[in-house]
């Protein structure tokens, strides 16, 4: 098994294939062992994890939460609104006095892109990114491939489609480096505004034309409309938006059978999707939710320096 040498986890650019595979294989194996019902682990008791929301959220700060407490650590919530950053402290001064209160790992999430990185060249504790700005949003990526993985048996060779707000999206500049690196084909749909041509300089292919590629979806992912990162409108109107682009009940019907159907939520119901899409047989969206925390727990146990070969490999074909 290869090893991980990273204090921290930042974004999926700077990671290698074999390193996404860990982390992957690593959730997999605290998974496994969870549906054998052991759901607590000791590796990180006496280690402190400080969740550092500067921006909002509930998926993703509760997931981290439950991680840290399934693997024994310490957990202090923080919020922009309950913390020092209102009276003026910087960011760096607020993580250094973290640190001084002996935290081993710091959860950021930042609106602004590279706070993360900033962070964690000033720390010695181990920074973990939850989001930041619109650039990126590693966990949400690996559970995403975790889910596909998971449920597909594979990610190499298939094509996934990621529909929407792509410029603003850290989540889809996280999945496409992810999906890129383990060989998956990746086309993105959307308004010229929203998806220019210029993410071709990725590796992926652009379109307009949602039809045209649905037939040949192996996976497709749904991006919210991230009204709070925009400046201006991007297009007409949401019923507009909806009518060239969201995943209709008639647009369904054009996917394989086998088809996954993915959201990293919160979902715009009757916007990027209809309602019955979102909660048919094929829609993995909650396992998305339910996948995250064992891939919580592994970026945790492995930025915290637990060596991945105490757990139990898992038992799928990679």
């Amino acid at each position: 098994m290869p090893s991980w040498t990273r204090k921290d986890l930042l974004s999926i650019a700077e990671l290698d294939a074999q390193e996404i595979q860990l982390l992957l294989d690593t959730a997999a194996s605290f998974k496994q062992a969870g549906t054998r019902g052991v759901k607590k682990h000791d590796d990180l008791r006496g280690r402190t994890l400080v969740n550092l929301f500067v921006e909002p959220s509930t998926r993703t700060r509760i997931s981290f939460e439950l991680a840290a407490l399934r693997l024994s650590a310490d957990v202090i919530n923080i919020s922009a609104d309950s913390s020092s950053l209102t009276k003026g402290e910087t960011l760096k001064d607020t993580a250094k006095n973290i640190e001084a209160l002996e935290a081993d790992i710091i959860v950021l999430r930042h609106q602004s892109a590279g706070a993360p990185l900033f962070l964690a060249r000033r720390l010695s504790c181990s920074v973990i990114n939850a989001g930041d700005g619109a650039h990126a949003h590693p966990t949400q990526a690996l559970l995403d491939v975790f889910t596909i993985r998971e449920r597909l048996g594979r990610v190499a060779g298939l094509h996934v489609v990621i529909i929407g707000d792509i410029l603003f999206s850290r989540v889809a500049r996280s999945n496409i480096w992810t999906l890129l690196k383990l060989g998956a084909r990746v086309t993105l749909v959307g308004p010229s505004t929203l998806v220019p041509r210029s993410f071709e300089r990725m590796g992926v292919r652009v379109e307009r034309d949602l039809d045209s590629v649905l037939p040949t979806a192996n996976v497709v992912n749904l991006l919210r409309i991230q009204h709070e990162r925009q400046r201006r409108e991007y297009f007409p109107s949401l019923g507009e938006y909806t009518a060239l682009f969201g995943l209709t009940k008639q647009r369904a019907a054009r996917l394989p059978d086998d088809c996954l159907i993915m959201h990293p939520g919160p979902i715009n119901r009757g916007v990027e999707i209809d309602s019955e899409v979102a909660d048919s047989g094929r829609s993995v969206i909650l396992d998305q939710v339910t996948n995250g925390l064992a891939v919580r727990m592994a970026a945790l146990f492995l930025c915290a320096g637990c060596d991945p070969a105490r757990i139990e490999e898992p038992d799928f074909d990679r």
